[in-house]
């Protein structure tokens, strides 16, 4: 399952009446009161925490000591902004929704807010579970007890690393925040890709132009993606909140304030040789007591929203006057990009039937059902570039991406666009891959399948017929393969591609989506191809392990970078990337009973077994992951050597990265294993769901040392942290309990 059916069979189950479902008990902990101590004690102040439980701080303090829990800290206001969906999911089954707000500090409407704009947050969650509010009450006799043999098992299992300092949360962030006084490479004036676009890894995702202490950009971050050859940084844009309107007067409110922030990080960005572009998703759909006296306006039904019809003159006039707006009042924009199906409901045909072979008309609109998809999607393009024309910047660029066109709209669209406007699309789509004696073809992102595809192939080379520029959507830093590193280390695989879309003719590259955007070894050899008269794959590989760890480590490098470039390409494509634990890892706990949850996208793997193995058998993705792991721990030797020898800043982060990788790997290998034993009541199905628990508790020891000393593992900024040290500890408190209940 990939993102486009994940999103579609979660659109129509939740369109459905909502059937609520027990929040999940976790009795590893003495009490709910101990859990919500646990799961916050690295998440809220405790002044927060114990005024929401109607406790005292001390009270509070001596519940996380009775279980042998590290020093309380303080934390700051940014790393509060920072980890505010990791708050919502650590306390989702825990807590009602109003004492999360309050935990929060916020209002209801900027929960309601968050929840449906901050990248399907809503989606990622699952249904609320009903939870009844949370009070403090002195522990019993029992739950002391229990507390105290917490303390002793962790105090065993973890010694003096539980009290060791290592890194905040989001600590990471201040090293890319000091001032750049270096000189900076001058910019290759011979570059053949342009533009070259990445997400910030900084970037808070849901309204960041109103939070202007909240940097996205830090000056370190842009000085290294500059001398990799970055040139242009992406942001979300949401016209109704960026351009005031006659026709429609509730929008636009706060825009002056939003471009105070905008034009600041425009001239800093600026200063790098960088320019910002804004994602387009539009019109954004609204309810139906906005339509009350514009009935003429209404367009098609999703989800309870309805569509600014695209087929209406003030509706395509509002677009083009509303990017006019946004693009005369912030000069330096570098341009646009849209998604114009599937995301958010948007347009009238913007969920009718996407990624499939051939469109249908829509059937709930009166105007655009006498349309085809590709008359309207074009309209709403056309719509977009008389905007920026009109501003007066003929330079500004504007990007069709064929996320979610079907087949028959990727052929039909293309000659309608105006020619100015650039055709992107994913450059591995439909790539066949034949992993474990399974056949699939790659619908997503992927960095263990090199493209480009034939999907790409086709639309690239129908662009250029039309007189239309081609540019590459990729993600190279890493994917939801695996994206709770910054970078899966793999520039083999990343060169072969590269070396392929040299060949293709692209113009330029959108490097990442919102996972990505690190500087990473990865993104530099990716962008060496973005230069005429680059060199060959073997010497760019050469060229990047130098530079980032010297030349005595570089010949090692590259050859653990071989071997594990070859591991990953084990990874059984096809399974449902989006729900499968690979992103929690060891973190994920197990559970003896199953508990009748839905995985959720990204954020709650839960024990969804078959939700998670996609397109394979479960015994074909324990044996893909298992050989996956084993290459992988084969090359980590070497690695290891080499960053003993490295020079430079990079070595002790990038072991941690490709031991975390190995990590998750082998966890996820012992997940489906224990799962497709559980069920089972022989001696020996429980003796091995118990070794299979003891690996996992060795694996969290082993993790945790990595993410308590660098805070940005198992940290992607649209949903934060997959799982916090502690989170770590807790799956070594529930792999015993689940050795104690196999006997």
């Amino acid at each position: 399952m990939q993102r486009r059916d994940f999103l579609a069979g979660s659109i129509l189950w939740a369109a459905r009446p909502a059937r609520a479902q027990s929040a999940i008990a976790e009795t590893h902990f003495p009490s709910r009161l101990h859990q919500f101590v646990w799961r916050n004690w690295e998440l809220a102040n405790t002044g927060r925490m114990a005024r929401l439980v109607g406790a005292t701080e001390a009270q509070v303090l001596e519940l996380g000591a009775s279980m042998g829990l590290p020093p309380k800290r303080t934390l700051s206001a940014e790393q509060l902004r920072r980890m505010y969906i990791t708050v919502i999911r650590q306390n989702w089954h825990l807590l009602p929704e109003a004492q999360i707000i309050d935990l929060l500090g916020w209002t209801r409407e900027r929960f309601s807010f968050t929840l449906k704009e901050d990248d399907f947050l809503d989606i990622k969650l699952g249904p609320k579970p009903p939870c009844e509010p949370l009070r403090y009450r002195a522990p019993s006799p029992e739950e002391q007890r229990r507390a105290a043999e917490i303390r002793d098992l962790v105090r065993k299992e973890f010694g003096a690393a539980l009290g060791e300092r290592g890194e905040d949360l989001a600590q990471f962030v201040a090293a890319y925040a000091k001032p750049v006084t270096r000189q900076l490479k001058p910019r290759p004036e011979n570059a053949v890709w342009d533009p070259r676009i990445v997400y910030s890894f900084f970037a808070l995702y849901g309204d960041p132009l109103l939070e202007p202490d909240i940097d996205p950009f830090p000056d370190e971050y842009l000085a290294q993606l500059a001398d990799i050859g970055v040139n242009a940084v992406w942001m979300q844009a949401v016209l109704n909140t960026l351009a005031p309107s006659k026709t429609f007067p509730e929008f636009g409110k706060d825009w002056e304030k939003r471009f105070q922030t905008l034009d600041k990080l425009i001239q800093r960005t600026s200063r790098f040789g960088i320019q910002i572009f804004f994602y387009l998703n539009e019109p954004r759909a609204m309810p139906a007591e906005f339509f009350a006296k514009r009935r003429e306006l209404r367009g098609a039904e999703h989800r309870g929203l309805y569509s600014l019809c695209t087929s209406t003159p003030p509706v395509r006039d509002w677009i083009s006057d509303s990017v006019r707006h946004v693009t005369k009042h912030a000069p330096g924009l570098g341009g646009y990009f849209t998604i114009s199906a599937s995301e958010n409901h948007t347009n009238c045909y913007s969920h009718v039937k996407p990624w499939s072979q051939t469109a249908e008309r829509v059937k709930d609109c009166p105007r655009c059902a006498r349309k085809d998809a590709w008359e309207v999607l074009a309209d709403l393009h056309r719509a977009m570039r008389e905007g920026i024309d009109a501003a007066g910047f003929r330079n500004v660029k504007l990007i069709a991406w064929d996320w979610g066109w079907t087949y028959d709209t990727c052929e039909k669209i293309i000659p309608l666009l105006p020619k100015d406007v650039a055709v992107m699309s994913i450059s591995e789509w439909d790539q066949p891959v034949n992993r474990g004696g399974v056949r699939t073809q790659v619908k997503e992102y992927s960095l263990s399948v090199p493209g480009p595809g034939p999907r790409a192939l086709n639309n690239w080379a129908a662009a250029r017929r039309q007189g239309l520029k081609a540019m590459a959507k990729l993600q190279i830093s890493n994917t939801w393969e695996m994206s709770a590193v910054p970078y899966v280390p793999v520039p083999p695989l990343v060169v072969e591609h590269g070396e392929k879309l040299s060949q293709a003719g692209i113009s330029g590259v959108l490097a990442s989506w919102t996972c990505g955007g690190y500087p990473s070894p990865n993104l530099e050899a990716m962008l060496s191809f973005a230069r005429a008269g680059h060199p060959g794959k073997d010497e760019i590989l050469r060229r990047v392990a130098e530079r980032r760890y010297g030349a005595a480590a570089a010949a090692d490098v590259i050859g653990a970078w071989r071997g594990f470039s070859q591991a990953f390409q084990e990874f059984p494509y096809g399974v449902a990337i989006y729900v499968i634990p690979v992103q929690h890892g060891p973190a994920n706990l197990l559970r003896m009973e199953p508990t009748g949850h839905r995985a959720a996208m990204m954020l709650f793997p839960h024990d969804a077994l078959p939700q998670w193995c996609g397109a394979y058998p479960p015994e074909a993705v324990a044996q893909q992951f298992t050989k996956m792991a084993a290459g992988w721990k084969e090359a980590l030797p070497v690695f290891r050597k080499a960053m003993a020898r490295a020079s430079g800043p990079y070595a002790p982060l990038d072991l941690a990265i490709a031991e975390t990788c190995y990590h998750h790997f082998q966890s996820v290998a012992n997940q489906v294993r224990f799962y497709m034993l559980r069920g089972k009541t022989d001696a020996g199905a429980r003796r091995e769901m118990a070794a299979l628990a003891r690996r996992e508790i060795e694996l969290a020891k082993a993790q945790y040392r990595l993410a308590r000393r660098h805070s940005i593992l198992a940290y992607e900024g649209t949903n934060h942290y997959y799982y916090t040290p502690l989170d770590l500890v807790e799956k070594v408190l529930n792999a015993h309990q689940v050795i104690r209940q196999l006997g």
